[in-house]
């Protein structure tokens, strides 16, 4: 049987190279991200909006506002970040 070493610092650095053969993506996120962190971040997001706004912006601007913005951050984020 052959042994094979695989060094963990150096996939630990760069994850990108784990993906053989797959182009890097870059969007504005500051972290490698595949889809489903994304769709994460997202949602993180989203709940996180909506606590704020019920807590200083709901007497004066509607909810229905906030889950626009909300929903609309979140595709920009799944999309290009």
């Amino acid at each position: 049987m052959m042994h094979h070493e695989i060094d963990l610092d150096d996939t630990d650095e760069t994850p990108a190279k784990l993906a053989a053969g797959t182009k890097e993506r870059v969007g504005f996120l500051p972290i490698v991200t595949n889809w489903f962190d994304r769709v994460f971040v997202g949602i993180y997001l989203f709940v996180a909006l909506e606590l704020i706004w019920m807590r200083f912006l709901e007497q004066s601007i509607p909810l229905t506002v906030c889950h626009v913005l909300a929903i609309a951050l979140g595709v920009l984020i799944v999309w290009r970040g």
